[in-house]
């Protein structure tokens, strides 16, 4: 009998070293050669910490207090460790389980009334072990771990994001100031005007319809202070929740007009983002996991043996609970399946099924991967040429309405010319605004897009040895 067992033992461990199902194959995706946009042509990484190429002391500040205090990175934290644990509560699974029981008993009854009563006493360890044939708790070694490292990319992923939302959302902070600035300078400018244009009309230098004009543009420029005042309220309530706190001011210290532009980006090689971008890398994890319960499931098909021996002591009278020799069991227990109508054959149909779908979402995060760098290419490329286009209306539209109200103070003019001269005035500085804005963000979607800013200090020191 030991020999058997010895027997059994032996081979459900050679069996459990199997495993069925497919080994995980990291999907191979080809690549273009370059990005249609890029003019750099280089296979250099962006700098991990691209925020400080703007120079700005707040926005590194809000982006640290950001990493550390936003929700939604302190669940995906959470998340992580909680993966974490379930790789050791899974790994746990493979091995044998040890017990205890310790008890006493009395009684006349042991299925039928017995004549004299009975006293039992036991206390023994018990192991308990179920092997898994088939490789089935590898596979689900090999799942738990796939699914703690999509945590830990998923968490960066966050950090990414979140990295990304708060520059661009201080530069939209900035902008709305500038804006406010400009609307409250041309209000101010048009109340001068207004007052002497109120003056002439009493005087009856003008006509009523000049004062009307001016009323109007001084009403227009009035109405847009509380409206920028509103926007940059609403930013800094956006940007407060992104650091985790509560609606507040958020103090600059640098205008918009200040912002430096980053240098030339070392985008590097389109091949580098399925290394670099923490989503496809969580993608690429999570069809790893999924990979892995095509092997679970198909290891259910098949039997599993249940190992179970106790050895301790047991009495009728306590007083030779000690005395009276070890008791001791072995046993082996064969489970599997026979008949349940396709039960088993279905649930490994659905494990491939929802593995082929992972595969599918994988390719499609590396195909919006490279769509969100080449939108962000041309987008820098051509809001540059824009901003340039802007600048020149901005510096011609200002210029000409300082020419327009001379004119018109010499006489040489109507009100008509100023208030064109004006409006346009106006609408070039917000629209000048609103496009070095646009650039700024632009650059922002280009380093998150390149997966730039989420490696760790260890990963950080690695690349650079690299390079």
């Amino acid at each position: 009998m030991k020999k058997i067992i010895i027997f059994i033992f032996g081979i459900s461990i050679f069996i459990s070293g199997c495993k069925l199902g497919p080994d995980f194959q990291k999907p191979d995706y080809n690549s273009p050669e370059a990005f249609r946009f890029d003019s750099i042509q280089t296979d250099t990484i962006v700098n991990l910490y691209w925020w400080k190429l703007f120079n700005d002391p707040v926005l590194d500040t809000l982006i640290k207090t950001a990493l550390q205090e936003n929700k939604d990175v302190l669940v995906a934290a959470a998340r992580i460790e909680s993966a974490r644990a379930n790789l050791g509560y899974t790994k746990a699974d493979q091995y044998p389980t040890f017990t205890y029981s310790v008890g006493a008993g009395s009684g006349n009854y042991a299925g039928v009334k017995q004549s004299t009563s009975t006293d039992n006493f036991f206390a023994y360890p018990e192991l308990s072990w179920e092997i898994g044939f088939w490789g089935k708790y590898r596979r689900l070694n090999e799942a738990a771990r796939a699914d703690f490292l999509a945590s830990e990319y998923g968490m960066r992923t966050i950090q990414m994001s979140l990295v990304a939302s708060v520059a661009s959302t201080y530069f939209e902070l900035l902008n709305n100031k500038e804006m406010l600035r400009i609307s409250e300078r041309t209000l101010a400018s048009r109340d001068s005007g207004l007052t002497i244009i109120e003056a002439r009309y009493h005087w009856g230098v003008v006509a009523e319809i000049d004062l009307n004009q001016s009323q109007v543009q001084r009403a227009v420029s009035a109405a847009a202070v509380p409206q920028y005042k509103r926007a940059v309220a609403i930013t800094e309530s956006s940007l407060s929740t992104l650091l985790g706190s509560n609606p507040g001011e958020i103090e600059t210290v640098n205008s918009l007009l200040e912002m430096e532009f980053p240098p030339e980006i070392p985008t590097g090689l389109p091949s580098q983002l399925l290394e670099r971008r923490p989503d496809i890398k969580q993608a690429e994890a999570q069809l790893m996991s999924q990979n892995a319960q095509i092997g679970v499931a198909e290891a259910m098909r098949w039997p599993s043996l249940n190992l179970t021996g106790l050895l301790g002591v047991a009495s009728s009278d306590l007083s030779t609970l000690t005395s009276g020799g070890l008791a001791w069991s072995v046993g082996g227990s064969l489970l599997g399946p026979v008949f349940q109508f396709g039960k088993n054959k279905k649930r490994a149909e659905m494990a491939r099924y929802e593995t082929e779908a992972l595969l599918h979402e994988y390719e499609s995060t590396v195909l919006q991967a490279f769509k969100d760098v080449e939108d962000a290419l041309i987008s820098i490329e051509t809001l540059k040429e824009e901003l340039i286009a802007q600048e020149m209306r901005y510096k011609a539209a200002t210029n000409a309405e300082m020419l327009s109200e001379n004119r018109y103070s010499l006489g040489e003019t109507s009100y008509l010319e100023v208030l064109d001269s004006q409006r346009q005035s106006f609408d070039a500085q917000l629209y000048y605004t609103q496009t070095r804005t646009n650039l700024l963000t632009a650059y922002i979607e280009l380093y998150k897009a390149l997966g730039g800013g989420w490696l760790s200090p260890e990963e950080e020191a690695n690349s650079t040895q690299q390079n």
